[in-house]
């Protein structure tokens, strides 16, 4: 990591606290679908740059979100990871933990609007060779997640996103959404 001026690239305006009470979680339950509101605080710290081989120098930020159900205020979800950006190739990644046995690193883009507005695509896939999805024996059974996609839409103060991931769970094949919108603090 460099002591020198990060240029973080679309990933600048992440950096901050972001806080938002609109979130629905689109669960699978046994017996159908789960539906729950939830707030949550998204973190984004500056870690520098990092430097892979000598060969390439990725500009990192470090994230944290806690997920809330707005009914009694239990945390239902601790993700952990970070955002990456890749200058040479203006690569996005996105990597995560999740405390259930499941990690992800998922590439993409982020495009830049003439309004100044930045949108971030990224994917994953259980089968894919460059962007995949490592799970435990357990999760790989009995909640295998097959997909994972994050689209992010980020204003001056406003930050926006649509997340889904595909799970073979209960037997059956079912599409996981998550979506907020949070204004930085």
């Amino acid at each position: 990591m460099g002591d020198n001026i990060v240029d973080f690239g679309p990933l600048a305006g992440l950096i901050g606290v972001w806080t938002g009470d609109k979130g629905m979680d689109v669960a699978p339950e046994p017996d159908g679908t789960e539906h729950n509101p939830y707030f949550e605080t998204l973190t984004f710290a500056p870690v520098g740059d990092v430097t892979n081989a000598e060969a390439q120098t990725l500009s990192v930020l470090h994230y944290r979100q806690i997920v809330q159900k707005q009914f009694n205020g239990d945390v239902f979800h601790d993700e952990t990871g970070y955002w990456m950006w890749d200058p040479e190739t203006d690569i996005v990644m996105h990597s995560l933990l999740i405390p259930r046995g499941v990690a992800v690193l998922a590439g993409g883009t982020a495009k830049v609007a003439a309004d100044g507005t930045v949108t971030f695509d990224v994917a994953a896939g259980v089968d894919n060779a460059e962007w995949g999805i490592i799970q435990s024996p357990f999760m790989q059974e009995k909640a295998r997640t097959t997909a994972f996609s994050h689209t992010i839409t980020l204003g001056s103060d406003t930050l926006s996103y649509a997340e889904t991931t595909m799970l073979d769970i209960y037997g059956k094949a079912f599409e996981h959404t998550d979506g907020n919108e949070l204004v930085r603090q």
